[in-house]
């Protein structure tokens, strides 16, 4: 009974695309924190104090940048991080390893207990999906904090 109504089903279809003009060899390394701040810093679209953001790059196995994706905006004190979103990005754009980043407003470096639960979420979700997690940076207006530099990871 099922197969005789299969032509007036309605049914979404699904695509899964990355879609890139950058030549391989022109893709940004990341060797460092310094480098994913300033590249994160690049593409922030608003100045760190006025609200708080959530970005998220994506990686290849020789670290060189595939996307970078806006994940979430908050308020001045928050914002709501979905980790599959980060995920889902990481998985089309069939990458290796991602970086996440949010700033501050207030200009405090320290990471919140929020900060920490979500980056370790962050981390067990990739290790699931053989995607690592290779830092997490809070931007302020004036420098940065790293979790891998300073053992949060």
């Amino acid at each position: 009974m099922f197969t005789k109504n299969l032509k007036s089903l309605k049914i979404a279809e699904i695509r899964v695309q990355y879609s890139t003009k950058i030549k391989a060899a022109d893709r940004v390394k990341i060797a460092c924190s310094k480098d994913a701040a300033e590249v994160f810093r690049s593409v922030w679209r608003q100045p760190l104090e006025l609200k708080e953001c959530f970005y998220a790059m994506f990686l290849n196995r020789a670290n060189k940048i595939l996307g970078t994706l806006l994940i979430s905006e908050g308020g001045v004190a928050g914002t709501v991080v979905d980790v599959k979103s980060i995920y889902s990005a990481a998985l089309k754009a069939n990458a290796s390893g991602v970086i996440v980043a949010h700033n501050h407003p207030s200009g405090t470096g320290t990471p919140s207990d929020a900060d920490i639960k979500i980056t370790k979420k962050i981390k067990e979700a990739g290790e699931l999906l053989d995607i690592l997690l290779l830092d997490h940076v809070i931007l302020l207006p004036e420098g940065y904090t790293s979790f891998a530099d300073d053992g949060y990871l």
